[in-house]
């Protein structure tokens, strides 16, 4: 490797991983997926060099262990279960599963196949050793943090003044940081603003279940749209239009009322409505908005609780989606006294530079050798590598929103 291991430890994830694969493990352990990466800008070209140095960054990563008191962390959270820290005990990557390699578009392919178990654990890792790959081999590393750091200074100080009011935020920006180094230098400040007595907004976690650990803060994070993708899809004996249901369901048999924020857009969320009900809707402590417009969205979701008989206050409404604090002001503002709001700010406080971010996903592109995709609130977040799939999926959503009798 030319740079130093930029995975050091595998509680570097996003806790939903966690929270997804304890699930995975007691419900479909036998379940196969294929992930596919896709790097969304255009312009970017991952040379030669930069592809060896991430196959080198992968392979080390995959030569990790939990330790004891890794260990001892996740079993320490509420809502985790000993069986499922038993198999952490034995588990680790398997480079086996990765397929890497230069290709003639963006200039980096990478695949990975096996059990669903194994494979969900790789896509955060994947992402945060291409990213920072990319920045440290693309541009002067130096320059960027420093201009990082003076970004990050003057968010903290619009913080500290009021000028922006966000009520709860945490920070979400593993799978894009800057760096590792970048990214424990956003928490580590965002920590301080609970000393900060005319700070109206609350920093209150991180995904990076690491650096929770290290900074004794929250680990957040609850489901993701594999989860409903796969549960909902990759039964072959389902109807896809009913992905959620399926998915909410096999949650709740896991978790109860615990950790309970139910992703709704994964085949929109119009459709996630039919089968967000009295129970369901109870049950879940909220909602977590990732595609679309998020006032739209939110005063949906207040209606929807309304028409249930449910107090849209006992709520939260969670907004995950492209945020910087302007936006997450706009948004508190709005629904202020109406809803709970909070918020999961990424690679605004992760990468915020003079260089554009990537956009870089890794998506679940088939599972028990099915096809898999998701159907957002907007178009070009899709990702499926059979577009007769795509049409099947979005026929079968609009049948049911036609001909089913809503109770």
């Amino acid at each position: 490797m030319r740079l130093a291991q930029i995975i050091t430890s595998l509680l570097e994830t996003d806790l939903y991983k966690f929270s997804m694969g304890q699930a995975i493990y007691h419900q479909f352990p036998g379940y196969k997926t294929t992930w596919t990466f896709k790097c969304r800008n255009p312009e970017v070209h991952f040379t030669p060099e930069m592809v060896e140095e991430i196959r080198e960054q992968i392979k080390a990563y995959c030569s990790l262990h939990f330790t004891e008191e890794e260990l001892g962390y996740i079993d320490s959270i509420q809502w985790m279960k000993g069986s499922y820290t038993d198999f952490l005990r034995l588990w680790h990557p398997r480079y086996e599963d990765f397929d890497i390699h230069a290709n003639a578009g963006c200039g980096l392919s990478i695949e990975t196949r096996g059990t669903w178990l194994n494979t969900s654990m790789y896509e955060i890792p994947t992402l945060a050793i291409v990213n920072e790959v990319y920045f440290r081999m693309e541009y002067p590393y130096g320059d960027l943090l420093a201009g990082f750091k003076r970004r990050l200074g003057d968010k903290v100080q619009k913080l500290q003044t009021g000028q922006w009011h966000t009520g709860f935020f945490s920070e979400f920006g593993l799978r894009r940081r800057l760096s590792a180094e970048a990214q424990e230098l956003a928490v580590e400040t965002l920590v301080h603003l609970k000393d900060t007595p005319r700070c109206a907004s609350k920093f209150v976690g991180t995904s990076n279940v690491y650096l929770a650990k290290k900074f004794g803060i929250t680990p957040v994070g609850t489901m993701a749209h594999e989860w409903i993708m796969c549960v909902g899809q990759g039964n072959h004996k389902h109807n896809p239009a009913y992905s959620n249901w399926y998915a909410l369901n096999a949650w709740v048999k896991e978790y109860g009322i615990l950790n309970g924020t139910a992703l709704t857009d994964t085949i929109s969320t119009d459709c996630f409505l039919r089968d967000f009900q009295l129970t369901f809707a109870t049950l879940f402590s909220g909602v977590r908005h990732d595609s679309g417009d998020p006032i739209e969205w939110g005063e949906k979701m207040i209606a929807h609780y309304q028409k249930l008989g449910i107090e849209p206050k006992s709520k939260t409404l969670l907004f995950s989606d492209s945020l910087d604090f302007e936006r997450a002001d706009r948004i508190f503002r709005h629904f202020d006294g109406r809803v709970r709001v909070a918020f999961g700010i990424g690679t605004y406080l992760s990468n915020d530079t003079s260089a554009p971010p990537l956009n870089i996903v890794m998506k679940t592109t088939a599972c028990n050798g099915q096809d898999v995709a998701k159907i957002s609130d907007i178009s070009g977040k899709e990702m499926c590598k059979n577009k007769d799939y795509v049409e099947y999926l979005t026929r079968s959503i609009e049948w049911r929103m036609q001909h089913e009798k809503i109770s």
